[in-house]
């Protein structure tokens, strides 16, 4: 009998759904500043958002996603719309 992989799962913080870790984006509040971590890795508080449009425009209008997270998108906004794009 082989065992099944256990695929993580993390949830996006603006539509609350569960998802597994590689179709969302871990953005990260580090000493360096915001950055989005691509590699899933970095040291500091991070938060999971959806590579959708919907959410990432939600994330970047409101100010409901500061006032839950502690911090802005403004530094890596430019990055986020480009990965939106794609």
């Amino acid at each position: 009998m082989t065992a099944l992989k256990k695929i993580p799962e993390r949830m996006c913080v603006m539509c609350r759904q569960m998802k597994p870790k590689t179709e969302l984006l871990r953005i990260v509040n580090s000493s360096d500043g915001v950055v989005i971590d691509l590699t899933g890795k970095l040291n500091g508080r991070g938060v999971y958002l959806c590579k959708c449009k919907a959410c990432i425009s939600r994330a970047l209008k409101g100010k409901g996603f500061v006032k839950q997270n502690g911090f802005s998108l403004d530094t890596v906004a430019d990055q986020l719309e480009k990965i939106v794009e794609q």
